[in-house]
């Protein structure tokens, strides 16, 4: 299964871990991926609420180029997987806005047929592997670790752009994948919320409530460490979490993984080649449960 890895800026910028970890767990998945090193910025959102079609057309540029290579997109950031998703629904369904937008692109040299895949690391884990194939790549069960999900917002909706219609799983693609891994999973009703990224540099104080309502509430309910599939969520829940600690004068100190960390390390690797001595709220707690094999 080869794939154009389009890795996202924060995966190489505030959370270089993540980068660190999906580098080191893909040879074992039997994935090949060829990084689109000249691929556009999605916009992230943030550009798309000042012009939308600019957004659309940077992103088709990106798609433009997957196609030309002949490969599907694979992500490791749900606001690049939502961002892309919703982009290529418009184009695909809308073939005037397509043939506009092709206008642009062909002051490059490109066109976009409307034929090129996006899909999130998760979901290849779930719909390419699969059950079967990520349990036989399990060499140690994470089974003495409770492991609450968080998706955030842009891996959960709109379901219509996400293709949950055809793919009903993705909606429960961390639980599933971390069941596999032999971790019991802690449910809790802030899994799809917003973790309070958007809201950092207009209203600290609204955001650091929301990582401390996140955190709090999964380790009410008996998590020893939080799963996420979006850079832009650890870097909050991760990053601000002893600020919102502070705020809310509460005591929170729970790890933030990501996804391939977790996967990693059930297929027996060591932590530190996972990048899990670089996050801001320790790990070692976790590590040490897990005891001697992977400390």
């Amino acid at each position: 299964m080869k794939f154009a890895f389009f890795p996202g800026c924060v995966s190489k910028g505030g959370c270089p871990e993540l980068y660190q970890s999906v580098m080191e767990v893909y040879p074992r998945l039997g994935l090949e991926l060829e990084e689109m090193t000249t691929a556009s910025c999605t916009g992230a959102g943030v550009l798309q609420e000042k012009d939308r079609k600019l957004g659309d057309v940077l992103n088709a540029r990106t798609f433009a180029l997957a196609e030309q290579a002949g490969l599907p997109i694979m992500t490791i950031c749900s606001t690049c997987q939502g961002v892309m998703s919703q982009a290529n629904h418009r184009l695909t369904t809308d073939p005037p806005y397509l043939a506009a937008v092709n206008e642009i692109l062909n002051e490059e040299g490109l066109t976009y047929r409307g034929t090129t895949q996006i899909r999130h690391f998760v979901w290849i884990l779930l719909e390419e592997l699969g059950e079967q194939g990520i349990r036989q790549r399990v060499r140690r069960p994470l089974t003495e670790l409770r492991a609450a999900p968080f998706y955030g917002c842009y891996l959960q909706r709109p379901s219509e752009a996400l293709g949950f219609q055809d793919q009903p799983d993705r909606a429960k693609s961390l639980e599933l994948i971390m069941s596999w891994l032999g971790l019991e999973v802690v449910d809790f009703p802030g899994k799809t919320r917003c973790c309070g990224f958007p809201l950092l540099t207009i209203n600290e104080k609204n955001s650091l409530r929301m990582v401390a309502s996140h955190t709090l509430d999964a380790k009410r309910n008996g998590a020893d460490i939080l799963v996420t599939p979006c850079p832009l969520c650890h870097l909050n829940l991760d990053g601000m979490q002893s600020r919102a600690a502070g705020q809310q004068q509460a005591d929170i100190d729970l790890p933030i993984w990501h996804l391939p960390q977790l996967l990693g390390l059930a297929m027996g690797m060591e932590p530190k080649r996972l990048g899990l001595t670089r996050h801001l709220v320790s790990t070692q707690g976790v590590l040490d449960k897990l005891g001697s094999a992977v400390a």
